[in-house]
């Protein structure tokens, strides 16, 4: 029997104390899962109920269920070692010391402050992004950035020769036994989430660079619901054979492949440790309140969908809840 009861606690109480609307959320065990919703999916403008399948905007778990998905099967093909200079497929990116591994582990130090970065239009922030300097955070810290992975996708653009969120729907989404994860959702199967502009965003990414970008965002814009993020949890578990490319190499996700001193990560993945045996543990969040934790040795794993940004986007109690939730889970997953 599963039994994270004082995680799913902290989870529900953040309805309970009005932190987020609703949660919906899964815990897995081997093959077992425990599925539950509690709350609502919207309070403004009217309070609607919260389904156990409605679509969430994933925010930032599009770098890893998207963008790095299709990277990924081109590695496992032998098409890429992620050792390639970024030039090679960017050649307006002016330091060749960039390879895509220091995109895919936030070491590439790119960084700096695009002006008006909101009010850029398409090719006018996909110019400035390419144009951002590499620090001398080079190679000597992890700072985690959405530039990374939107430059990995332009890389998928030139290889395919077709925008990135195109190519993930060909290459990952069709190829995978999913129903309800895209990039162009239907409007009433999401929860809204933010207040925009006196507008309540409703299948539209929340992410102000996913709606400039469009089909060419490798950082956010994907919509999907837990049943279909069980099934990407199961693939990267190692209980079902979903993801297109082998188990050998999802199994290299669960390392830590950045050098010492340095905050370990995985390829896309943030990584945490087992409090026992200290063996890597994957998560990764997203800005909107989606939350992914998998334990491939244990085979166990919680996927957390809320709505942290509606109606505002000004929610930071919800960040330490977070931490509380991912900190409870790895404790009591440990004593399994």
């Amino acid at each position: 029997m599963i039994d994270f009861n004082k995680t799913q606690h902290l989870i529900e109480s953040m309805v309970f104390e009005r932190v987020v609307p609703g949660v919906n959320y899964t815990f897995i065990k081997n093959k077992q899962i425990f599925t539950s919703t509690t709350g609502f999916a919207s309070i403004y403008p009217e309070v609607t109920q919260l389904s156990p399948f409605t679509e969430y905007d994933l925010a930032s778990l599009t770098k890893v269920l998207a963008t790095e998905n299709v990277l990924l099967k081109l590695y496992d093909q032998g098409k890429l070692n992620f050792t390639e200079p970024l030039q090679q497929f960017i050649p307006e990116f002016k330091d060749p010391r960039v390879r895509l591994y220091h995109l895919l582990t936030h070491t590439s130090g790119i960084r700096g402050w695009i002006p008006h970065r909101d009010k850029l239009d398409h090719d006018a922030l996909l110019q400035a992004i390419i144009n951002l300097p590499v620090t001398d955070e080079f190679e000597h810290k992890m700072r985690y950035a959405d530039t990374n992975f939107i430059l990995l996708g332009l890389v998928i653009k030139k290889i395919f020769g077709k925008p990135v969120q195109e190519v993930v729907t060909e290459q990952v989404l069709n190829q995978m036994p999913l129903e309800n994860t895209t990039f162009s959702p239907q409007k009433d199967d999401c929860v809204p989430t933010a207040l925009v502009d006196g507008h309540v965003l409703q299948g539209i990414p929340h992410d102000p660079k996913a709606r400039q970008l469009g089909i060419d965002c490798g950082s956010a814009g994907l919509f999907s619901n837990l049943q279909d993020l069980v099934t990407f949890a199961q693939g990267y578990l190692g209980l079902k054979d979903v993801l297109p490319y082998s188990q050998k190499t999802v199994s290299q996700l669960f390392d830590n492949k950045n050098p010492q001193g340095i905050k370990p990560r995985s390829w896309g993945w943030d990584l945490r440790f087992d409090p026992k045996q200290n063996y890597p543990i994957i998560l990764h969040t997203g800005f909107t309140g989606t939350l992914i934790i998998l334990d491939r040795i244990k085979r166990s794993g919680l996927i957390l969908l809320t709505n942290r940004v509606h109606p505002t986007g000004h929610n930071t109690v919800f960040l330490a809840m977070r931490e509380k939730i991912i900190r409870s889970f790895i404790n009591e997953n440990a004593k399994i």
